[in-house]
């Protein structure tokens, strides 16, 4: 199936977003302004299942963003995050979303990741050191580009905050005392994964 990006309300050009998140979307359209008219996948008709079974999280992204380019005929870009902790040998990465199973538990995943951290007798700071990483799959003209945001940090021994989403109640940021979930959404963003990968490619796109 092609989408004919002719069929736009304007004149812009249209970059997919693979996600049904709105939220996302608008953030994505607001930081790019009136360069791009930006879609998601609810947008352009998409509601088949992409299933995403790469064993990194390039290779989730490519998934998703070709999908888009090949079906529907529009450049897209998509996105993949994991955390990776050290003493795990970078576990769960591609997996955090179903690490302890079902995907989406956050709290099962982080109960999961907490007892792996105690059983290998990952007790100081240094010993649960961690990170963030966000990558980015665009494709753009033909072209395939990846992008990628991270942000070290370790893990907490505890939960602590209320924002956020997924692991961010026991991820401590790199030079902050508190955890993600301890921080407001736009201090979170400044140094996030997510927030770095994000402007690294609006800085490419404009």
């Amino acid at each position: 199936m092609h989408v004919d990006s002719s069929a736009s309300n304007s004149s812009k050009p249209v970059l997919v977003f693979a996600t049904h998140n709105a939220n996302k979307v608008r953030e994505l359209q607001e930081m790019l302004g009136d360069t791009y008219e930006i879609r998601s996948l609810t947008d352009i008709g998409c509601h088949e299942e992409i299933v995403e079974d790469a064993p990194t999280l390039e290779g989730n992204a490519q998934i998703k963003a070709r999908h888009v380019v090949e079906h529907y005929g529009l450049d897209c870009f998509a996105d993949d995050t994991g955390l990776e902790v050290d003493a795990l040998d970078g576990a769960p990465g591609v997996f955090s979303a179903r690490y302890a199973g079902t995907h989406g538990d956050a709290e099962g995943n982080m109960a999961k990741l907490l007892a792996e951290l105690e059983r290998v007798g990952a007790s100081s700071q240094e010993a649960r050191a961690a990170q963030f990483r966000t990558v980015i799959c665009l494709i753009r003209n033909g072209q395939e580009h990846l992008i990628s945001g991270v942000c070290k940090g370790a893990i907490a021994t505890e939960r602590s905050g209320a924002k956020g989403f997924g692991y961010d109640p026991i991820f401590t940021p790199e030079g902050h005392a508190c955890s993600f979930a301890d921080m407001a959404p736009e201090d979170k963003n400044a140094i996030s994964h997510r927030g770095r990968a994000v402007r690294s490619m609006v800085n490419m796109l404009t």
